[in-house]
């Protein structure tokens, strides 16, 4: 599902409310949602899940095709976690099928 997707679903399910306020509504979560995790800070949505940083220290890889030594800088990795209940969700979903 893509981002004007999700929009578009929300509109259609709240008739009441204009499309441009769904649109806005959902950039500004998303947009509140980044910022957080660009200053490190963990995001967790009740009943879906969370989203982090982890750190990943500088270290020395291998280039496969040479074998050559490669520094690799540091870096800051996302990732998303999964609440009990989107798992359970997602297994009742994937059983009817």
């Amino acid at each position: 599902m893509t981002k004007s997707e999700l929009i578009e679903h929300l509109a259609n399910q709240q008739a009441h409310l204009l499309q441009k306020d769904v649109e806005l509504s959902v950039r500004l979560i998303l947009d509140r949602i980044s910022q957080a995790l660009g200053r490190d800070e963990r995001v967790e949505i009740r009943g879906f899940g969370s989203f982090s940083l982890h750190h990943r220290p500088a270290r020395v890889g291998r280039n496969p095709k040479t074998g050559e030594e490669v520094p690799i800088d540091p870096r800051r990795v996302l990732t998303f976690k999964p609440s009990q209940v989107l798992k359970e969700k997602v297994d009742a979903g994937h059983s009817k099928g």
